[in-house]
C-alpha cells in the first residue's frame, strides 16, 4: 500500500535563508517520535502507512517527516527525515513515502498555519468517514471540542501520488483544523506538535464512543448548538497549555518504557 517517494530533482537541495537551529530542531525530533510511539500503542498506526510531519524551526522551506518503510512503533528521534518541498532529504537516512511527500509537502506549502499535519487511517475516525452524512453530529461532550473546526473532503481520488491530489487535498482543509477525508481517514493540523497531538488524540476518542453509541442502533442526542459552542469556548480556553502538558506526560511514560524513542 505504501510507496517510497523518488525526488525528481538532480542537484542536492541548498539551504536557504537561514541556518538551522539544530537545538530546536532536536526537541522537535523528540516530540514528533513521542507522538508517533503513542500513536502505535493506541492503535492509531496502519502498517508502514500513515504519516506526521511538522515544519522545522525557524525554517518555512523545510518540514520533518517520518522514512518510508517504518512502522510507527520503530520511529525515533534520529530516524526522522528532513526534507525540502522538492523532495529532497536534507537530513537523515531514506526517503519518504510518496503520499506523505505529496499530501504533506503541498499542505506546509500552500497553508502556512498547518505548522504540523498528522494523517492517519486510525479505526474510529475511519470508520466515520465512511458513512453517510457528516461524521461528528455532537453528541459527545469530547467532540465538541472540534466544533466548528472539522471539513469534509468528499471527493476521494485514490492515492495521493503526485501535486495534483496534494493540492485538491490542501484546498479541502480550507480553514478547518480537520479534515475528514472521505473513504480514506483524517488529517489534522495544528500550530504546534503538542496542539496537533492533542487534537488527534481526542478526535479519535470522540469518534470511537460515537461509534460505540450508534453501534446500540438507538437515536443519538446533538447537543443543543448555542450549548455546543459554549463547551467549545470553554474547552479552548487554555487547550494550547493542556496540550503542552499532555504532550510532557506522553513522553515521560514513554521515557520510562520506550526510552530509545528519543534516541
Amino acid at each position: 500500500m505504501a510507496h517510497e517517494f523518488k525526488a525528481t530533482g538532480t542537484s542536492p537541495a541548498i539551504l536557504r535563508n537561514s541556518a538551522i537551529d539544530e537545538e530546536a530542531l532536536q526537541a522537535a525530533r523528540v516530540d514528533l517520535a513521542a507522538c508517533f510511539r503513542m500513536a502505535a500503542r493506541l492503535g492509531m498506526s496502519e502498517g508502514i502507512c500513515n504519516h506526521f510531519s511538522a515544519i522545522v524551526p525557524g525554517r518555512d522551506d523545510l518540514f520533518i517527516v517520518n522514512p518510508y518503510g517504518l512502522s510507527f512503533s520503530e520511529v525515533t528521534a534520529s530516524s526522522l527525515l528532513v526534507c525540502d518541498y522538492d523532495g529532497n532529504v536534507i537530513s537523515g537516512v531514506g526517503q519518504p513515502e510518496a503520499t506523505a511527500f505529496y499530501i504533506h509537502g503541498r499542505l506546509h506549502m500552500r497553508l502556512p498555519r498547518a505548522r504540523v499535519a498528522f494523517h492517519t487511517h486510525m479505526p474510529h475516525a475511519t470508520a466515520l468517514s465512511m458513512v453517510e452524512g457528516d461524521p461528528l453530529v455532537w453528541a459527545g461532550q469530547t467532540a465538541l471540542k472540534f466544533y466548528g473546526r472539522t471539513a469534509i473532503d468528499r471527493d476521494y481520488n485514490g492515492l495521493a501520488l503526485d501535486e495534483a491530489e496534494g493540492d485538491r487535498i490542501a484546498g479541502a482543509m480550507g480553514d478547518a483544523d480537520i479534515v475528514f477525508m472521505k473513504n480514506h481517514g483524517v488529517m489534522v493540523i495544528g500550530p504546534s506538535i503538542a496542539e496537533a497531538w492533542d487534537d488527534l488524540y481526542y478526535l479519535e476518542r470522540a469518534c470511537e464512543v460515537q461509534v460505540l453509541a450508534m453501534s446500540t442502533g438507538r437515536k443519538l442526542t446533538p447537543v443543543e448548538p448555542d450549548i455546543a459552542q459554549k463547551t467549545y469556548d470553554q474547552m479552548r480556553d487554555g487547550d494550547s497549555e493542556s496540550a503542552r502538558l499532555h504532550l510532557e506526560s506522553v513522553k515521560r511514560n514513554l521515557m520510562r518504557e520506550e526510552p530509545e524513542f528519543a534516541d
